[in-house]
């Protein structure tokens, strides 16, 4: 029986049980359930802290980045660079919309989409970069933005393992939350991510007045007026028990980043001295929050380790052990095995561990023991 799993939902819950069951029940004694005044609240919390002139709540972290290209009128064929190393989510919008995923390698130590892998991928027919800011730490956006501007691209951050982490300009030094420093920012609030709903949820960033205006209006059927439709858009929208969950958790967004990096921590120094083990490294343009705690394994067997793990009651999991060139739906003769290097061994050979606002030195002691005990020095 797993004793640790990767996330704690009803740990944390149990912490602020009385303010989101008062949030709750509100909802449900006004029945306001669609469109309740606790949507345009969370809406404005949440602009206020990312510092961003416009959030479009939607349906769930999908969706997000389906309106974000929906939004920029791009054709069918039109190019949109990725990595290749990342949950399918960020290549199926893509694909949905008759736009071409064009994927590209990721930096060996961060994880995240290499720019100069970036660069060498752009077409006469690209249009857009979609980075991601996997595990909880942001690219390397201010090259990232460089290389846009240069070749006259849209930006759209997929920041659903980062939001609350910050990127710092390696020239002006100005700070920015993740997803509002491209043209738009997404994130989703499935319930194991670091702002998490009780459901499904996601939301859309930008300080454009004219991208959120057409936004707004695609998740709403393509309507500004009802029963008027202007535009081919979808049914995306956060419900309002959701957005009533998540603008208390809001309040202590960064409280639980803080536990998450305190976890990370001993992880680190647990592992520091271990030749088989790699701990995650963070840029120094950037910190970590921390969605995913991920190793990389050296001559260790992975799958015995995860067996061992699972054996004394400690959770484990594989974030990707697929990449995305490599999977049957998106096969492509483009690609074929060998062309991503470090997206494939990383897929060999990543593995995460627990790491939640819950966890404990007694806990991080007996996961890392474990750990230990299967791997040796």
């Amino acid at each position: 029986m797993i004793k640790y799993q990767m996330v704690n939902l009803l740990g944390q819950y149990q912490k602020i049980k009385p303010e989101v069951d008062a949030a709750v029940q509100e909802v449900i004694s006004t029945a306001y359930f669609i469109n309740g005044p606790q949507v345009k609240q969370f809406q404005s919390n949440l602009e206020d802290y990312l510092g961003v002139k416009h959030v479009i709540p939607c349906g769930n972290g999908t969706d997000a980045l389906q309106v974000a290209l929906m939004a920029l009128n791009l054709q069918p064929g039109d190019e949109v660079i990725t990595t290749s190393f990342t949950f399918i989510a960020t290549a199926e919008v893509i694909a949905l919309l008759k736009l071409r995923p064009v994927l590209v390698d990721v930096d060996p130590r961060t994880f995240n989409i290499d720019p100069e892998a970036i660069e060498r991928a752009i077409t006469s027919k690209t249009k857009a970069i979609i980075p991601v800011h996997l595990f909880g730490q942001c690219a390397d956006m201010h090259t990232i933005k460089q290389i846009a501007e240069k070749h006259h691209l849209y930006i759209i951050e997929d920041t659903a393992q980062a939001i609350g982490a910050t990127h710092t300009c390696q020239v002006s030094g100005k700070v920015h939350k993740a997803g509002t420093i491209g043209d738009i920012g997404c994130t989703s609030f499935f319930p194991s991510k670091n702002l998490g709903a009780y459901g499904d949820g996601g939301a859309i960033f930008t300080n454009d007045d004219d991208l959120a205006a057409q936004m707004r209006v695609v998740v709403n059927h393509g309507m500004a007026v009802r029963y008027y439709h202007d535009y081919v858009g979808v049914n995306s929208r956060l419900d309002t028990l959701q957005a009533a969950v998540l603008d208390i958790k809001l309040k202590h967004l960064d409280e639980y980043a803080i536990a998450r990096q305190k976890a990370a921590t001993y992880y680190n120094d647990a592992f520091a001295n271990n030749p088989k083990i790699k701990t995650p490294v963070t840029a120094p343009f950037t910190d970590h929050v921390f969605h995913q705690y991920t190793l990389v394994l050296e001559n260790v067997d992975r799958e015995g380790l995860m067996k061992h793990l699972a054996d004394n009651g400690v959770a484990s999991a594989v974030y990707y052990p697929v990449p995305l060139h490599m999977q049957k739906a998106y096969l492509d003769p483009r690609y074929k095995e060998g062309d991503f290097p470090i997206t494939e061994e990383l897929s060999r050979t990543v593995i995460s561990l627990p790491i939640h606002t819950e966890l404990n030195e007694e806990i991080l002691k007996e996961i890392t023991e474990t750990l230990l005990e299967f791997v040796g020095n």
